[in-house]
C-alpha cells in the first residue's frame, strides 16, 4: 500500500478535545484543548494548534476522523434527548414484555414515549407467523404525527432475518410523516427483540442531538477550510461516514474508549495487551486481541438501559488525575469523586484547596507539574497510603479484564498515566508510549473501515464451513460498500454460537471484516 496522506484524528471528550496530525504511520503534531459547550470552538482551537506546529498542511489533509463521547454523555445525563415513539410489529406474539420495560423511571419521563404494537412478524426461520397490519401502522403513524413527534423506532421479531418487515413499516410511516427520523432495530442491534429494540430507542432519542453535534463539527472543518471527507469512529474502532453518524449516533457512543485501545496498539505495536486509559475522572481498562478491543459478549447497559449492540469490553473505575484523596477513620480513600476539568483551579499544585491524585503523584516525584512547594505539608504516610490505594485499584481492575492468569503487558495512556509508578501484580511489563496523552486521537486517525454480518444459519443445510465462508464474504462485501479498499480487507474475528433453544442445526454466526479507507490506500 502506498504512503498514506495527511489525516486528522480528533477525539472530543467531555473535558478535553485531543487532536493529532498524521502522515502514514508518523505523528506530525499533537494538541490538547478544553472541550467547549459548542464542540465546534474546541475543535477549531485544537486543529489550529496542530497547523501552527506544521504550517502549510491545511490543503493537504485527505481525511478527518472524529471520535466523540458527546452522545453517550448526553444519554447518561438525560440531556438534549428527543421524545420518541415506538412501533413494534409483533402481534399476536411478542407482546408479553412491552417497550421500555426495565428502563429507569427518570429516563422514561424524559422521553415521554408513545407506544404502538401492531400485527405482523416472523419466526427465526424467516417464515411469517402473521401478515403485516398496514392499516394499523397507518393509524399509528397518523397519531404520531398528531402528537408532533419525529423520532421513531421500529422493531420486529427476528428483524435481522427479515429486514423487509421493518423496511415496509418504515415506508408506510414515511408516507404519512415525510420528515420522520426513523431507526430500524435490525440496523443497530442483534437477534434478541427487547435488547435490540432498546438500542433503536436510544438511537431515536439521540437523532436530533446528532444533527446539532455532527453539523457543528462539519461546520468547524469548513471554517478551517479543510475540504477532506469526514468520518466518525464507531464503538468497534472502525469508521462510518458523517451521514451514517448522523443517522446512527448510538454506533459512536463508546468511540472514546475504543480509540484509546486502538491508539495504544498502534503506538506500541502490541497485538495482545491490557490497556488502561487514565483520564481526569475515570480509568477505562480493556483488552486488546489482534490489535482490536475485545467486544463484550454479554448484554451491556447504557444509562441504565440493557442493549445488545456491539460495544467494547471496558471496565471503568472511579480513578483519575482529578480524583479526591481523603482520610476517613484512618483509611485513605481515592475517588470515585473527582474535580474533573476543574483540576487546574482546585488541585493543590495549582493553588486550589483540594487534595487530588495528581497532587499525590507530584509529591511522590512521579510528575513535575504545577507548584510542588504547595505540597510540603503533606505527610509521607498519607502519600504512601494513597499510592498503595491507587495501585491496588488498577491491579484489581487489570485482573478482572485478563482472559486468564497469565501475566500480560499493560499499556498506560491518557494524561493520568502519571499515577502509576511501580510494577503491578499480574503485569509482565508496563509500557508508556510516546504520545500516550493523545492515544485516543491517534486511534481515531488510524481507524479502518469495517463490515459485519450477524445472522442465523442452518448448518444442516449449508454445512458449517460453507456457512462461515458465506458470512465472511458478506462481511467483506459490507466493508467494501462502506468505503474500504477491497485488496486490504481482512477478517478480524469470527464467532459461532449454537442456538440450542431453536431447532437443531441453527447457528448464529458473527463475522467482522476491516480494511483501510480506499481513498488513502493509493
Amino acid at each position: 500500500m502506498a504512503q498514506m496522506g495527511f489525516r486528522l484524528g480528533i477525539d472530543v471528550g467531555g473535558t478535553n478535545t485531543d487532536a493529532v496530525l498524521m502522515s502514514g504511520r508518523d505523528v506530525v503534531s499533537t494538541a490538547k484543548r478544553s472541550t467547549t459547550m459548542d464542540v465546534r470552538d474546541g475543535v477549531i482551537e485544537a486543529v489550529t494548534a496542530l497547523f501552527d506546529q506544521a504550517p502549510g498542511i491545511e490543503g493537504r489533509v485527505e481525511a478527518v476522523m472524529i471520535g466523540t463521547t458527546q452522545f453517550l454523555n448526553a444519554f447518561v445525563q438525560r440531556r438534549g434527548l428527543s421524545r420518541v415513539a415506538v412501533i413494534r410489529v409483533c402481534l399476536p406474539k411478542a407482546d408479553g414484555v412491552p417497550p421500555f420495560s426495565g428502563w429507569p423511571e427518570d429516563l422514561v419521563c424524559a422521553l415521554s414515549p408513545q407506544i404502538y404494537m401492531v400485527g405482523g412478524g416472523a419466526f427465526y426461520s424467516g417464515k411469517e407467523y402473521a401478515p403485516l397490519d398496514e392499516a394499523a401502522i397507518g393509524r399509528a403513524a397518523a397519531d404520531i404525527r398528531e402528537q408532533g413527534l419525529r423520532s421513531i423506532a421500529i422493531s420486529a421479531s427476528f428483524a435481522p432475518m427479515r429486514p423487509d418487515i421493518e423496511e415496509r413499516t418504515s415506508a408506510i410511516v414515511r408516507s404519512i410523516i415525510p420528515n420522520a427520523q426513523i431507526t430500524l432495530s435490525g440496523q443497530v442491534g442483534g437477534i434478541g427483540l427487547i435488547d435490540r429494540e432498546n438500542a433503536s430507542l436510544i438511537n431515536a432519542s439521540l437523532c436530533s442531538l446528532s444533527g446539532v453535534v455532527v453539523q457543528a463539527l462539519v461546520a468547524a472543518f469548513s471554517e478551517l477550510k479543510i475540504r477532506a471527507p469526514i468520518y466518525f469512529s464507531q464503538n468497534d474502532g472502525t469508521l462510518i461516514s458523517a451521514e451514517a453518524a448522523l443517522q446512527f449516533p448510538i454506533l459512536t457512543c463508546s468511540a472514546g474508549a475504543t480509540n484509546s485501545l486502538r491508539g495504544a496498539a498502534f503506538l506500541t505495536g502490541m497485538d495482545q495487551a491490557i490497556v488502561a486509559d487514565i483520564g481526569g475522572t475515570t480509568t477505562d481498562i480493556g483488552f486488546l486481541a489482534g490489535g482490536f478491543p475485545r467486544e463484550t459478549t454479554a448484554a451491556n447497559y447504557i444509562g441504565g438501559v440493557r442493549t445488545n449492540f456491539r460495544m467494547p469490553d471496558v471496565l471503568s473505575i472511579g480513578l483519575g488525575g482529578g480524583s479526591l484523596v481523603r482520610v476517613v477513620g484512618g483509611n485513605t480513600i481515592v475517588g470515585p469523586e473527582s474535580v474533573g476539568f476543574r483540576i487546574r483551579s482546585e488541585a493543590l499544585i495549582f493553588g486550589g484547596s483540594t487534595l487530588t491524585a495528581t497532587d499525590i503523584a507530584v509529591r511522590a516525584g512521579q510528575a513535575h507539574i504545577g507548584d510542588p512547594k504547595s505540597l510540603n505539608s503533606l505527610s509521607e504516610s498519607t502519600v504512601a497510603a494513597a499510592i498503595d490505594v491507587i495501585h491496588s485499584a488498577v491491579e484489581n481492575a487489570v485482573d478482572q479484564m485478563k482472559p486468564n492468569s497469565q501475566a500480560l503487558a499493560l499499556v498506560l495512556v491518557g494524561g493520568g498515566n502519571i499515577l502509576i509508578s511501580r510494577p503491578l501484580r499480574g503485569v509482565s511489563q508496563i509500557l508508556r508510549p510516546q504520545y500516550a496523552e493523545v492515544a485516543n486521537a491517534v486511534g481515531a486517525a488510524i481507524a479502518l473501515v469495517s463490515g459485519r454480518v450477524d445472522k442465523l444459519y442452518d448448518v444442516n443445510v449449508l454445512g458449517r464451513e460453507a456457512a462461515v465462508a458465506q458470512a465472511k464474504v458478506e462481511a467483506t462485501r459490507a466493508a467494501v460498500e462502506a468505503g474500504a479498499d477491497q485488496e486490504g480487507v481482512t477478517i478480524v474475528d469470527v464467532m459461532e454460537m449454537p442456538m440450542t433453544h431453536l431447532r437443531h442445526g441453527c447457528v448464529q454466526i458473527k463475522v467482522r471484516a476491516a480494511g483501510p479507507l480506499r481513498l488513502l490506500s493509493h
